[in-house]
């Protein structure tokens, strides 16, 4: 079974990348879990609050690979703790969303960073 993947900053607007890579990753049979403002779904991925991932902290990180990011630095911050406990094996950082110290924070517990993009990614084959 493929691992998951943990988008943060979902959204539901579908003019948003973050909405894009759901439907994308859904579409590769990659699993979703979607953290973002408010509840609701994108195509069949249900988007929960990060209060709620905060809850199911030890059931989400059971099957997640990667995190990729959807949020500017300044609102990262108060994700930081969440992502480091997950202990993904990789956090991608879309464009918009390079935090260089964050990423140093991540590669000091040994995960992986990249800045790239989840959709390009997917759509050359990198992902």
């Amino acid at each position: 079974m493929l691992k998951a993947t943990m988008v943060i900053g979902a959204s539901l607007k579908p003019q948003r990348y973050s909405h894009s890579a759901i439907i994308r990753l859904d579409a590769l049979n990659i699993p979703v879990i979607a953290i973002g403002l408010r509840e609701g779904k994108v195509g069949t991925t249900q988007i929960i609050t990060f209060d709620t991932a905060v809850a199911q902290c030890d059931t989400l990180k059971e099957n997640l690979d990667t995190i990729t990011l959807y949020l500017n630095p300044q609102r990262q911050e108060e994700y930081y703790d969440f992502i480091i406990d997950l202990n993904p094996r990789r956090v991608i950082f879309n464009p918009g969303t390079e935090n260089p110290a964050f990423a140093m924070k991540l590669q000091s517990k040994g995960i992986l960073t990249e800045s790239a993009c989840t959709l390009v990614m997917l759509a050359t084959g990198q992902y």
